[in-house]
């Protein structure tokens, strides 16, 4: 980048007002590539002219008299010093203006590609969904024209629940927080936009449900396939969480030393749980069932399968879905439950079974209170392994009932 050295500020302010009133194209320098221009219409600018990669180039900075000389020279005195630098003011004008056209579609790529792989894989599943949403709804928009109107006619034609409707919301205005970031745009249009004002308010959340010692013979033994059965069993049993379950990895599930190892995520810090002998069993079994995976819980679809190149867990909605059937179609006498009710339910019945309240939300994988769970960094892991004894004993008391 090249600026040529000469004597600046030439130019007066009672020169350029008889020039613009003779309203006759000139062009006139004030020295250091700074020049105002004059076309046969009157309209007056101020342009910077310089070298960069061997070639002249001009940089319009504005119109006279709403830049003035003052402003002028010292607006050019900066854009010398970028030049120096290295940069190049023009081309960087040029893309700041090539991204404030951008559509909805571009920002929602950019975000894609610069944002979600740094999230939680649950969080890129969530914010996936409604990216594409996002795109259907007002991909050819520019990002400029959004307003807050196009905000909430997306969520009430979504017609979605409260909660993926929050996550709508939230994702809308994720990716205009960084379009006002990049100064794509002067205001989040999203901001100030409440779900409550669109759909309602939250409904109620629902409380968890704790099984009672028939409704959990009756789990026990459910009729479903042997897959869907020993991995309800599993999570009754562990208390883990459903997605620790089906993402699991056979690598992580230590058979030889009864010890499951499930990996820090966004849910909870890594932890090894202890596994009963009969849990252990379960695991053996579920091994033999899905050799071909590295999965404990492979999909059962081929197309999931070829998706993630050839190798892949069942979906997130796989077991709870399974549920649901076996309570549709066989009609047992249990409740309506979730796989996240089996953590409640095995709290609740370690806590009747005599368990220590702290080892039973440990067993969980939840922290303990307050200060005591900044500095208290002990795994309990002997304590927890002799609650999962108690549970276990139960539990397999249970399945040595008959069915109802």
């Amino acid at each position: 980048m090249e600026m040529a050295v000469t004597r600046t500020n030439i130019l007066s302010d009672l020169d350029l007002r008889r020039w613009v009133k003779e309203k006759r194209g000139l062009a006139k320098s004030d020295g250091g590539g700074l020049t105002f221009t004059v076309s046969p219409a009157g309209t007056a600018s101020w342009v910077l002219r310089y070298r960069a990669g061997g070639r002249a180039v001009e940089l319009t900075l504005g119109r006279y008299p709403d830049l003035t000389l003052s402003a002028a020279r010292r607006f050019a005195a900066e854009k010398r010093v970028e030049v120096q630098q290295g940069r190049d003011p023009a081309a960087e004008k040029r893309k700041a203006k090539s991204r404030r056209d951008w559509t909805v579609r571009q920002l929602v790529e950019d975000y894609r590609t610069a944002v979600v792989p740094t999230l939680a894989s649950s969080t890129q599943c969530s914010y996936g969904r409604n990216l594409k949403r996002i795109e259907a709804g007002l991909g050819a928009v520019k990002i400029t024209k959004v307003e807050a109107s196009d905000v909430v006619g997306l969520i009430e034609r979504s017609g979605l629940g409260w909660v993926e409707a929050n996550t709508l919301l939230i994702v809308q205005k994720a990716i205009f927080r960084r379009a006002a970031g990049k100064r794509l745009i002067n205001v989040n249009p999203v901001l100030g936009v409440e779900l409550s004002a669109i759909i309602g308010p939250r409904p109620k959340i629902r409380q968890r449900l704790m099984l009672t010692r028939d409704e959990l013979a009756a789990v026990m033994h459910a009729q479903m396939s042997q897959e869907n059965l020993l991995a309800l069993r599993i999570l009754l049993a562990t208390g883990v969480r459903a997605s620790e379950l089906f993402q699991a990895r056979k690598e992580h599930v230590h058979l030889d030393e009864a010890r499951w190892h499930i990996p820090s995520s966004k849910t909870g810090t890594g932890m090894d749980i202890p596994l009963e002998s009969i849990v252990v069993e379960w695991f053996e079994e579920l091994g033999k069932l899905s050799t071909h995976s590295t999965y404990v819980l492979p999909t059962r679809a081929a197309s999931r399968a070829e998706r993630h190149g050839g190798d892949a867990h069942i979906s997130k909605d796989s077991i709870r879905e399974a549920i649901d059937y076996w309570l549709d179609l066989y009609s047992p006498p249990v409740r309506r439950f979730t796989p996240h009710d089996l953590r409640s339910t095995m709290k609740s019945h370690m806590r009747a079974l005599g368990v220590n309240r702290d080892i039973s939300e440990m067993c969980l994988n939840h922290k303990l209170p307050g200060v005591e769970g900044i500095y208290d960094q002990y795994t309990y892991y002997e304590e927890r392994k002799q609650a999962y004894a108690v549970w276990g004993a139960f539990l397999v008391g249970l399945m040595s009932e008959p069915a109802l």
